[in-house]
């Protein structure tokens, strides 16, 4: 009961601090969050407004690429608010490579969010597929479970810029001709597959963050204690095995028996045994 109560009350902190702030935006004349959002889908789901004012349009493929799928209606998605939680409970996957083409008519920088959740599958190793921006692997190998676990909100979130034509993601540039493709790469793990995206203008600490997760937080602490642990027990075993003076053989000793033909004599004294009675027979013959 006390754990409900906490997370009723983190969720009212956040809703509360999000409107301010969205309010001071609004009175110094800044554009808000929908306002910079240029483009967004709830993929396999049907039309939605989230907390945020950002209006997900539905799903353009549905009918003509891919499945969709509501298997996770059944579950609530941790990190997310109640109100959103369809934005991760919908999804589209395919058998194959899919995604969707996005027109983008102005320059600046801009973000891309994409919202994940596994719903399915209780282990990691069971999907696993990249992400492609105009042909640039922005995420590899994603495996949601393995990230944050079942039934829990993920996002990935890829920065880009587009400037005198030309695409810069991730630190490579190619030639853009108006419009973006995300692409969702077939892996040798299941299919891809992606649960709500959009794209909005703006940089990374303009996007809004997702609930904490106080288990998963508390699992990435552990992981970096652990490799702080291992390299420093390493580096201890390194300098204890590794003598101060190292001392370093000298030349091979040779080999005793290189110079040894004794074997060679073997041969020719077994035929000196065999012909000297044999001589003496005749001999006498």
């Amino acid at each position: 009961m006390r754990r409900v109560t906490l997370r009723c009350a983190a969720r009212l902190v956040f809703t509360a601090l999000w409107l301010l702030v969205e309010e001071c935006r609004a009175e110094t004349g800044a554009p808000s969050l929908a306002e910079r959002v240029i483009w967004a889908v709830n993929s396999g789901g049907d039309a939605h407004t989230d907390v945020h004012g950002i209006h997900y349009k539905k799903d353009p493929l549905e009918g003509k690429l891919g499945k969709a799928s509501d298997y996770g209606v059944r579950l609530p998605i941790l990190r997310s608010s109640p109100e959103d939680q369809v934005l991760y409970q919908t999804e589209r996957y395919n058998e194959d490579t899919f995604g969707y083409e996005i027109p983008i008519r102005e320059e600046g920088d801009y973000i891309l969010v994409m919202k994940y959740a596994e719903v399915y599958f209780a282990q990691s190793q069971q999907k696993v597929f990249d992400v492609r921006l105009n042909g640039h692997v922005v995420v590899k190998d994603l495996d949601i479970f393995d990230r944050v676990g079942h039934s829990t909100a993920h996002d990935e979130i890829v920065p880009f810029s587009i400037k005198r034509g030309k695409l810069s993601v991730h630190g490579e540039v190619s030639t853009f001709n108006g419009k973006l493709t995300v692409e969702f790469v077939k892996g040798y793990y299941d299919n891809p597959k992606i649960c709500a995206l959009y794209v909005m203008k703006g940089t990374l600490e303009d996007v809004p963050k997702l609930q904490p997760h106080p288990g998963l937080e508390k699992r990435e602490e552990e992981e970096e204690e652990e490799d702080d642990g291992e390299g420093g027990e390493s580096e201890k075993k390194s300098t204890s095995t590794s003598p101060k003076n190292p001392v370093r053989s000298g030349p091979r000793t040779p080999n005793p028996y290189a110079t040894d033909n004794s074997s060679l004599m073997f041969p020719i004294l077994v035929a000196f045994g065999v012909f000297i009675p044999t001589l003496f027979c005749l001999c006498r013959l």
